[in-house]
């Protein structure tokens, strides 16, 4: 499902959104970087209440 990323939801969060802080423009730069599905990553966080602003380039 993702890689070598985190399966808990809030540590999940939390990688994603240093990720995208400190090294990708996008979150669909980071999924095409790291050859992950955005739809996973979106639904799992989406679990946790988390959806991605392309504005603050973060999910909040």
């Amino acid at each position: 499902m993702y890689n070598q990323l985190p399966n808990d939801a809030v540590m999940l969060l939390s990688y994603i959104n240093m990720q995208l802080r400190d090294h990708y423009d996008s979150f669909e730069d980071l999924c095409l970087s790291l050859q992950v599905s955005a739809d996973e990553i979106s639904k799992k966080l989406a679990e946790i209440d988390y959806i991605y602003d392309a504005d603050a380039n973060q999910f909040k």
